[in-house]
């Protein structure tokens, strides 16, 4: 499936809860249709302890959009 955005490009999400929202493109997944924009939409997962993580509880990072709702700026 081909993209209209790659990793490092600038876009504006135009739909959606995260609408207006402005950032770069950290990783295409053409195969579902998604993409992960820097500060797009924040996920928290719950995590376990371990050696990596010692304390566990609450871990935020970015999280998925769906392709049709990011738009290219530039």
């Amino acid at each position: 499936m081909k993209t209209h955005v790659k990793k490092g490009d600038e876009v504006e999400i135009i739909a959606g809860n995260h609408k207006g929202k402005r950032g770069t493109v950290l990783s295409v997944n053409a195969a579902k249709g998604q993409v992960v924009v820097e500060g797009g939409r924040k996920v928290k997962k719950a995590t376990r302890r371990s050696e990596k993580n010692p304390d566990g509880g609450l871990i935020e990072s970015d999280g998925p959009v769906h392709i049709s709702n990011v738009k290219k700026l530039g």
